[in-house]
């Protein structure tokens, strides 16, 4: 069902535009958490639900989007969720108390999630078999660019007008999204039909991911397992997902097929998925937040600083599937990918506080041409092994991981944030001694600056030992930046063996040509 021409062209522009505001508003309203803390009245750990609530309604609704497209027709549903998106982006931004804009943004969740899988099920039907790694390379440009431009976009909206307009500026976009996708967008000849509902394993899918989701986003704010709320949640996501996965291999109408993970290679890819997500999601949260705390770096600076490797993205994606398409080992293509990521990563994690945006430049370049590398072709492996009914859902799945993977990052770099800083801290003060010789000459230094601006001995003391402490505190944290950097550095090469068992599969794609003619 491949297109041509002028339309073929119109629904690439389309879904690309919809996947791209889906993922811009998982990270817009980070810039603009202050803001609606002020004008709503609540605290910043109230505000944090407005992130939590989008993150729970994608990821429940991403692995149902295969049903849901089977169920009211693929174009009816995308279309639909396109218009969920927009209605509930102009009543988030007309939200006048905390519940409301909570409630609209799950609204806003469900409508995104489906913009993401379906949009990249109708790239690989618009393409031919031997362009899909042109596909997968066009629909990166979406996944990569959305979370890295979405804080510089926050950023620019909220210092130029209010945080309202995070949310409206989605809905002319939508609209005509929506018209494009319903004038446009066919149903696929090999669409999978619902003919009755699997309640049970929605259940169970919604409680075992929503609870997932809730202990991954504020496990950290609630002290993890010291938290009663978080260990009956964590047992509760379990055993539900565990149920799930039961029911779902044995009823006869699945809400998600499980059975497409029998292909060795949509396994293996989802894993990988798994740690794409990881890397991209905790390194545009993790480096925005060392240029912000310890360099000082403004939202619009922060920005600016991860728009080059962005840029670079953008040129490189469309090379890479040409690449690929041409006969490029995806392997190979794959293997640099992560090396160049963990390259990245390593780089960063030798930076110091003299940084400035040219020591950030090669590192964010690497970046930028590592993750395409990595995105492209196991996107594209992901579903070679499925028959073409089967894709929509091979789709859902491996978005999902990236999702989950990017929640799990941010959670881990998170904790072992926490823990390192602790770590660090006790290092540093075990050296910083009144027995130390370098302590008391830093001391003794700024004691005497600290009069020769005219302050007594006593309040030059204090203030030498309060400007020691701050000395160490920075440096701490510092130390703890790098030690994260290096951690992802190593869980990137960890994976470096796995990425050489994959390989492409062959008799789904067969059968794909075959019901292309």
């Amino acid at each position: 069902m491949a297109e041509h021409g002028f339309k073929k062209w119109i629904i690439v522009i389309t879904v690309i535009v919809a996947a791209v505001i889906e993922l811009i508003d998982v990270s817009i309203v980070n810039v603009a958490i202050s803001d609606m803390s002020a004008t709503l009245g609540a605290t910043i750990e109230d505000i944090a639900w407005v992130i939590t609530a989008y993150a729970i309604a994608n990821v429940i609704v991403i692995p149902m989007t295969s049903m849901l497209g089977g169920l009211f027709g693929r174009r009816n549903y995308y279309t639909f969720s396109i218009l969920l998106f927009t209605a509930a982006s102009f009543f988030c931004g007309n939200s006048h108390t905390l519940p409301e804009l909570v409630f609209f943004r799950f609204l806003q969740g469900l409508g995104g999630g489906a913009l993401l899988s379906t949009s990249q099920s109708i790239l690989f039907d618009t393409f031919t078999i031997k362009e899909r790694p042109l596909a997968s390379a066009i629909f990166g440009l979406g996944v990569v660019i959305g979370p890295t431009i979405g804080p510089t976009l926050g950023g620019y909206i909220v210092d130029n007008f209010t945080w309202p307009w995070i949310f409206f500026v989605n809905i002319p976009i939508g609209i005509t999204a929506a018209i494009l996708a319903f004038t446009y967008v066919k149903e696929p000849k090999h669409e999978r039909v619902v003919s009755k509902i699997d309640w049970l394993g929605i259940g169970y899918l919604i409680v075992g991911i929503a609870s997932l989701q809730y202990v991954l986003e504020r496990g950290q704010f609630e002290d993890w397992f010291d938290s009663r709320t978080i260990v009956l949640l964590s047992v509760l996501s379990a055993v539900s997902l565990i149920l799930f996965v039961w029911h779902e291999l044995h009823t006869e109408h699945p809400a998600v097929e499980l059975h497409v993970l029998k292909s060795r290679t949509l396994a293996i890819c989802a894993f990988l998925t798994f740690i794409i997500g990881f890397g991209l999601f905790s390194s545009v949260f993790i480096v925005p937040l060392f240029a912000q705390r310890l360099l000082g770096y403004n939202a619009m600076q922060t920005g600016l600083l991860m728009l080059p490797g962005a840029a670079v993205t953008m040129v490189a994606l469309p090379f890479i599937g040409k690449i690929q398409q041409r006969g490029a080992p995806p392997q190979v293509m794959i293997f640099i990918g992560f090396v160049l990521t963990a390259l990245f990563t390593y780089l960063l994690s030798r930076i110091s506080l003299d940084a400035n945006y040219g020591t950030f430049l090669g590192p964010l370049i690497i970046r930028g041409i590592g993750l395409p590398l990595c995105f492209v072709p196991i996107t594209t492996l992901a579903v070679s092994s499925l028959h073409p009914r089967d894709i929509p859902q091979g789709v859902a799945l491996n978005n999902m991981m990236r999702q989950l993977g990017g929640s799990f990052g941010i959670a881990i770099v998170n904790t072992y944030l926490a823990h390192r800083i602790g770590v660090n801290r006790v290092g540093l003060i075990s050296h910083v001694t009144e027995y130390s010789m370098a302590t008391q000459q830093r001391l003794n230094g700024m004691i005497q600056a600290f009069m020769a601006k005219g302050s007594s001995l006593v309040a030059a003391k204090q203030q030498a030992m309060k400007a020691l402490d701050g000395m160490v505190i920075r440096q701490t944290m510092v130390k703890s930046y790098l030690d994260i950097f290096l951690f992802v550095t190593v869980f990137f090469l960890l994976c470096l063996p796995l990425i050489m068992t994959l390989r492409r599969g062959r008799t789904a794609v067969s059968a794909d040509a075959a019901a292309a003619h």
